[in-house]
């Protein structure tokens, strides 16, 4: 079996979006003074590797517990996008023949920033008309390789639009070694009742 880790790695000096500094870890307890180590984790619902609720941009939202676990777990198919500078058109998308009921996962130039690089406001997003073709393609899960799905969206409708088609979104996947292709998806959120979003392990078998 071969697993790929496609998960963000969570410490003080990872990558946050806008370059907001939420992540810390403390520790309570060491060897030299308690004989044991304890820590203390503190970071952002939506740090590195997560899922988005629905509840992130509609009021009245599902929130992360209630999300359908099915569509985080079973086969996926990774697009290769690292031609696109900007922004994911329905042009790009149209190439890939997108079929319902499909996990995609988007690898783009995003993928080989480091993972503690500062933010890069000019990242690779999913432009509200591609996210219309994945709902008019009934897909069931988006995912992509940075730690927004949209960008400069006043109304943040790449967002709503996925959200309202019922369509679960994945972000801050790590793709770089990942080759397009089919594979197996695991990427089970933290199970936080009432939280907006989580962040979560994300692996690929294949």
């Amino acid at each position: 079996m071969n697993i790929i880790d496609i998960s963000w790695p969570i410490s003080p000096s990872m990558t946050e979006y806008k370059n907001r500094k939420s992540t810390d870890i403390s520790q309570l307890k060491n060897f030299k003074s308690d004989h044991m180590r304890e820590s203390l984790l503190s970071f952002h619902s939506h740090t590195g590797t997560h899922i988005d609720a629905q509840s992130h941009f509609l009021e009245n939202g599902a929130a992360i517990e209630q999300i359908d676990l099915n569509s985080v777990v079973g086969a996926c198919r990774v697009l290769d996008l690292t031609q696109v500078t900007e922004v994911i058109s329905v042009a790009d998308l149209e190439k890939h023949t997108l079929s319902s009921g499909e996990r995609i996962l988007l690898k783009t130039r995003n993928s080989f920033l480091t993972s503690d690089a500062p933010f890069d406001s000019q990242f690779v997003f999913i432009s509200k008309e591609a996210a219309a073709y994945c709902v008019e393609k009934k897909i069931r899960t988006i995912g992509i390789d940075y730690l927004g799905i949209e960008r400069n969206q006043q109304h943040h409708e790449t967002h709503t639009i996925f959200f309202k088609a019922g369509i679960t979104i994945v972000e801050g996947l790590r793709l770089a070694v990942v080759a397009e292709g089919s594979y197996q998806f695991v990427c089970l959120p933290l199970l936080i009742p009432g939280s907006d979003a989580a962040p979560a392990r994300a692996i690929l078998i294949g």
